[in-house]
């Protein structure tokens, strides 16, 4: 069935919109990794810390 030209213009601009949504999020995860990264340091060490307290309670 033969699309009408609206419809293939609706359907390019949506897929457009997807793309660049798609790579401003893979950006925005690459720009703040390092942030992420040291959250995820902060809890281990937080994790480890509380971990040793436990064992010594004893």
């Amino acid at each position: 069935m033969r699309r009408s030209r609206n419809e293939v213009i609706r359907w390019r601009m949506l897929r457009q919109v997807q793309r660049r949504r798609g790579r401003w999020l893979e950006a925005q995860s690459r720009t703040y990794r390092h942030i992420h990264y040291a959250r995820y340091l902060q809890q281990k060490h937080q994790r480890r810390a509380l971990l040793y307290a436990v064992a010594y309670e004893r």
